[in-house]
């Protein structure tokens, strides 16, 4: 039956979520320490926990993703963990010598009160942090916001650790937001067509994105240096990317070093790619290259050829906000109709933003921040759509409504690809164009009859 037990008669719900459209700010603060380069991420309580972060993250990116534990028992959860997290920090730099040790929170540690910043200086001061070595802390509880928060929580705590010699280093800061490590590579391409110095933080390409050689190495090559978090500092400015994601560190390096902050939208899509490639240019003082206009221009190309079988379908979509937000941009771009829309992280800016961007539609879209995929399912059985663009969770609804379903965004745990093929950019929005057409175009084989079963489109 998966979700057929799912009633069409909406009632309001303030204190029951089901299914919900987001996971904990612990994983999030975990996947972006894994863009620090030879960092071990440290989960400041139980060993559960811990295990279930790594799990969901080891089965979207399909790489196994190492990470510590302050290992929570009885005693710690009634007297603090903090001797557990110094004799951590003692066996961790012993044991395993990385460069850094990004802890976060649990719902554990947050109730009864740890106080990460406070144990680092004691462990400073016991000597238990080898000169050298860094400890970066985020408080992470999983019973407020989402692992959207959780993310923005630990690039924030990057920022403690930039610098500033009083000379810019002409470099410009990316804040790429959480996309994949195949994104981020496609970022540092287009930013070296450019001719742009940059520093991206976090950079998970290289870490969860490393090919098979046989050989095992505990700290891939990938990830933003130490000495690149420094140097953040001297940056001419930051250019972020997404609001929920990266606005918080932007403002962080502004405040210390007046390092200037243009938080723009995650370049999904034809029309923020044009705003994040003109921001490049505006803040580098650079020209862009034909390259990029080709790439461009293959993109609408596509876009013109493909027009007749997008135009006016209309669209369900569960995500996150940042790149929800890209999305629904280009879906209307391209004259598709975004009708039902949900994101498990809190923000009612999510909810006005949308609205904006779907003000010149025919009808009033459905969108809800802080929602869950039950409210999603129930809008779709009061108003069926041609489309489904969310996670793997999605596949349940469109299976038990026969939607054409495209997996986009996190976690897809039942498909292979996403961290080797990029969607930001120009070349990425060719390939989310492709996996919209081509799931319309398999419904439509699949439910043409003879006469209108075409070979050629």
């Amino acid at each position: 039956m998966l979700l057929r037990h799912t009633p069409s008669r909406i009632i309001e719900r303030k204190a029951v979520t089901i299914n919900p459209a987001k996971t904990c700010q612990p994983i999030g603060a975990m996947y972006a320490a894994l863009g620090v380069h030879g960092c071990l991420p440290h989960s400041h309580g139980s060993q559960g926990c811990c295990a279930y972060h790594r799990s969901t993250l080891t089965r979207h990116y399909k790489e196994p993703i190492l990470a510590a534990t302050s290992s929570f028992t009885e005693g710690a959860s009634v007297f603090g963990g903090q001797a557990n997290l110094l004799q951590a920090f003692n066996n961790i730099f012993t044991v395993y010598d990385p460069d850094v040790i990004a802890v976060h929170t649990t719902c554990l540690s947050e109730t009864i009160g740890d106080d990460l910043p406070q144990i680092r200086k004691k462990a400073l001061k016991e000597g238990k942090i080898p000169e050298g070595k860094y400890v970066m802390c985020a408080s992470t509880p999983s019973y407020v916001g989402s692992h959207v928060t959780g993310f923005s929580a630990m690039v924030k705590a990057m920022t403690e650790f930039s610098q500033s010699t009083g000379k810019r280093n002409g470099k410009v800061n990316i804040l790429p937001g959480w996309v994949e490590p195949a994104d981020m590579e496609e970022i540092k391409r287009i930013l070296s067509l450019m001719g742009i110095d940059a520093i991206v933080m976090p950079d998970t390409s290289g870490v969860l994105n490393t090919p098979l050689t046989g050989r095992f190495s505990m700290f891939p090559r990938g990830g933003t240096t130490m000495e690149e978090i420094k140097a953040t500092g001297d940056a001419i400015a930051t250019v972020a990317l997404g609001r929920w994601c990266s606005e918080e560190a932007a403002l962080a390096l502004d405040k210390m070093h007046q390092v200037p902050c243009n938080v723009i939208d995650m370049p999904f899509g034809l029309k923020a790619t044009d705003r994040f490639i003109d921001t490049l240019r505006s803040v580098a003082g650079v020209s862009v290259p034909e390259a990029i206009d080709v790439e461009r221009g293959q993109l609408v190309d596509m876009i013109s050829d493909m027009h007749q079988w997008v135009y006016h379908k209309k669209v369900a979509l569960a995500g996150d906000p940042d790149q929800l937000i890209s999305m629904t941009e280009f879906l209307v771009s391209i004259d598709m109709w975004p009708t039902h829309i949900v994101t498990g992280t809190p923000g009612k800016k999510f909810e006005k933003r949308i609205r904006e961007i779907c003000a010149e539609l025919p009808y009033e879209v459905n969108v809800k921040a802080k929602g869950d995929l039950f409210l999603l399912h129930q809008w779709i059985k009061n108003g069926p759509v041609d489309l489904l663009i969310s996670n793997t969770y999605g596949k349940y609804i469109a299976r038990d409504e026969d939607i054409p379903l495209v997996r986009w965004g996190f976690p897809i745990l039942d498909r292979q690809g996403h961290q080797y093929f990029p969607t930001v950019g120009y070349r990425g929005g060719l390939r989310l164009l492709e996996k919209i057409l081509s799931a319309l175009l398999d419904r439509k084989d699949r439910d043409d009859d003879e006469v209108q079963f075409e070979l050629v489109i």
